[in-house]
């Protein structure tokens, strides 16, 4: 029981900077998670995924001119996020492309632009600690800001909530409505792509540009295959995300491996088992189908 306990508490129970890590990992997972379950249901996965490395340049930008200054490298990844998405709406509306290949074009751009700033004016390390993060490193400042993030996000969500759920079930009845909200759509899709960002931006700091979508979008789509309700998914991919992060700190520190990739990859292992397990999953639908008599 004893090693049990030192195993799973001691390391946040002694060390500060598993605590920060850890504070930091679950108010990512309250305040992201859910606009993941948001994203899959409007069938906007891979802009999670633009997004997320969109940021880059614009981090990039901020660290060629302040260093490793996280407000500096935050407000130029805000700027870039919203530049991205709002480029790749202009492109899908204005030309014969699909979002979704807008999207692509501007994930590549954008991935191979950061990776040539960052590589010129910085060392690998730089790089290596901007792509993947470090949740053992956060700091004061780092968990400020992240809990800042999420505190707003959730807030702010709690206040979308209804146009938004309005927004992606049914978007002809939100436009037909007769208050002013109603005719302007568009305003729920900036505010929501708007916490997309700065979420994807406060998760830079411990799971990296690469890995921070990670935290989003696999808790966000395994929940979907273990319920129907819109409010029961929102919970799930918290407590997943939640579950994931916490694990994969104990296990970054326990196995001395990178802490982003191994949060990512238990969220990765809990997504494997809602494929094999859930009720949406291959093992109850297999069981389901009828059997034939020979």
């Amino acid at each position: 029981m004893m090693a049990l306990w030192d195993f799973v508490v001691g390391p946040f129970a002694e060390f500060a900077f598993m605590r920060r890590a850890l504070v930091a990992t679950l108010a990512l997972a309250v305040s992201a998670a859910p606009l993941g379950v948001f994203l899959t249901l409007r069938r906007m996965s891979l802009l999670g995924d633009a997004i997320s490395h969109a940021v880059l340049p614009g981090v990039a930008i901020g660290f060629m001119f302040s260093g490793l200054s996280l407000t500096a490298m935050a407000a130029g990844g805000v700027i870039s996020g919203m530049l991205a998405a709002g480029l790749a709406g202009f492109i899908s509306r204005f030309t014969t492309l699909k979002e979704d290949a807008s999207l692509a074009a501007i994930y590549l751009v954008a991935l191979a632009l950061g990776v040539t700033l960052l590589s010129r004016q910085g060392t690998q390390l730089d790089l290596l600690h901007i792509l993947f993060g470090s949740a053992l490193g956060v700091d004061g400042s780092g968990l400020l800001l992240v809990v800042s993030v999420a505190s707003v996000s959730v807030i702010a969500l709690a206040a979308l909530y209804r146009g938004l759920v309005l927004e992606s079930f049914d978007p002809v009845f939100l436009a037909a409505a007769g208050c002013g909200w109603g005719r302007r759509g568009w305003i729920w899709q900036q505010a929501f792509l708007m916490l997309v960002v700065v979420n994807l931006v406060a998760g830079f700091q411990t799971l990296g540009t690469l890995m921070a979508v990670g935290l989003m979008m696999l808790p966000a789509v395994s929940a979907r295959l273990w319920h129907d309700s819109l409010s029961a998914q929102l919970v799930n991919a918290s407590v997943q995300a939640a579950l994931a992060g916490s694990v994969g700190l104990l296990l970054s520190y326990h196995l001395d491996t990178p802490s982003g990739p191994t949060i990512i990859g238990c969220a990765g292992l809990l997504y494997g088992l809602s494929l094999a397990v859930s009720p949406g999953g291959w093992l109850p639908r297999a069981l389901k189908r009828p059997h034939r008599v020979g």
